[in-house]
């Protein structure tokens, strides 16, 4: 890419083909649209997390807009969205999704599980 170029990066893949990385920010509905590299950087920065709740303070659920699609394998929507356990006996459990409605359903979902299972330990 030359200086002040807004190409997609390609990666290259084990079986020679090429990957274009393609860049995704949230429009004013939280829908993802695509976005050249420059504009993704830019608002990414300041518009990552979707919802962070603290079960202790050693525990915590992150739930963050990846801006980059992660889904790899099969066809679909990209994959845009992540919520991780952090802490405690899901430390790492980690769930992804396509959507915003989805995540914040996950985000829900997984404090109530981190929450049971300290119950449980208690």
């Amino acid at each position: 890419m030359g200086k002040g170029s807004h190409a997609r990066p390609v990666l290259p893949r084990r079986n020679g083909t090429e990957m274009k990385v393609r860049h995704y920010i949230l429009d004013d509905d939280n829908r993802p649209v695509e976005a050249d590299f420059l504009t993704w950087a830019m608002w990414f920065e300041a518009n990552r997390v979707v919802d962070y709740t603290e079960i202790t303070s050693a525990v915590h659920v992150s739930t963050i807009f990846m801006g980059l699609d992660h889904r790899h394998f099969g066809k679909g929507p990209p994959i845009l969205f992540e919520t991780m356990i952090f802490g405690g006996p899901l430390d790492q459990h980690m769930w992804r999704y396509a959507s915003w409605d989805d995540a914040i359903t996950g985000h829900k979902a997984a404090v109530g599980k981190a929450r049971s299972k300290m119950k449980a330990r208690a």
